[in-house]
């Protein structure tokens, strides 16, 4: 599940916060970063449960009102589609989602509110009330159902921003990269794979972890070479004067060009001036994009650049 975008946000975050403390401990921010990405995985997690959790709340919508002193005849009889969709039933016996959630003590028991209101929210959009109006029922419709939901009520949700800063600071800039990881899986959800289903790993291999370590370490251990390269080819710009995180993320840019030769310098370049535009200054991007290029185009002059 942990991509190279992922990775390359947590290192800018953790290489930062390395230099505002003195820079003493190399194997310490290592651990610091693995962490960070566990935590990532943690709300891919969290985020499935939401779903299932929002379900079991409408669930106790309806009994509650069975039990109303004077029930209507929808109260005694209610439609039932939404609370026993297919797609969540199987989400919810799915064997790694349980395994987590026993083994991380994470539920949402106590965001009662938030879940009251975001099941509030769904049943109030047009998606549900069409959902429920339709005279077909299938698996497929139960998992577009959510798919739909998700991608339109709680992928951009400033509640659920909140609740999730509130639990963990590490989330704060990993929900938008994650949602897409959830949508991924439930498209990829298969009704034969019953309790099994697979969802994403951690990790999609051993090449992406070590893509992290040696990217990490690169940029530290090499700063004095790439800070250099920098202020070479920072015209009219004293290294002093451009901003801290300018040159922390120009230093991982030059560790990933000049340490993977199977990726392509565009690509590095396209990642570092986005990653510029969401931590740094409003100009951060063209100086970024502009010095970095102008150091390739040293670097491959001097035979200095290799690549597959």
């Amino acid at each position: 599940m942990i991509n190279r975008v992922l990775i390359r946000l947590k290192i800018v975050q953790i290489i930062y916060a390395y230099y505002q403390n003195g820079g003493k401990n190399l194997d310490t921010a290592e651990k610091e970063l693995f962490f960070s990405l566990s935590k990532a995985y943690d709300l891919y997690n969290y985020l499935l449960l939401l779903m299932v959790e929002v379900t079991k709340y409408a669930n106790k919508r309806l009994d509650a009102a069975k039990n109303k002193l004077v029930p209507t005849k929808e109260d005694l009889s209610p439609n039932m589609k939404f609370v026993e969709n297919r797609f969540i039933a199987q989400l919810e016996i799915n064997k790694q989602l349980n395994a987590f959630a026993s083994s991380q003590k994470k539920t949402w028991e106590n965001e009662g509110d938030f879940i009251k209101n975001l099941c509030e929210q769904i049943m109030q959009s047009d998606i549900y009330k069409e959902y429920m109006a339709s005279e077909t029922s299938s698996y497929e419709e139960d998992r577009e159902l959510w798919r739909k939901l998700y991608k339109k009520i709680i992928f951009n949700n400033t509640a659920l921003d909140e609740v999730l800063e509130d639990q963990s600071l590490y989330w704060n800039d990993d929900k938008e990269i994650v949602d897409t990881f959830v949508l991924k899986t439930i498209k990829r959800f298969n009704p034969e794979n019953g309790e099994k289903q697979e969802l994403l790993p951690e990790f999609k291999d051993e090449e992406d972890q070590d893509f992290a370590r040696r990217l990490f370490r690169r940029s530290i251990l090499n700063a004095d070479y790439y800070r250099h390269l920098i202020s070479e080819n920072s015209k009219n710009w004293d290294l002093s004067r451009v901003a801290v995180m300018d040159v922390i993320i120009m230093q991982i840019a030059l560790a990933e060009i000049l340490s993977f030769p199977n990726i392509p310098v565009n690509v590095s370049l396209n990642e570092y001036v986005e990653i510029a535009k969401l931590y740094s200054t409003p100009k951060s991007g063209g100086f970024i994009n502009g010095t970095l290029d102008g150091i390739v185009n040293q670097l491959k002059k001097e035979n200095k650049l290799t690549k597959n």
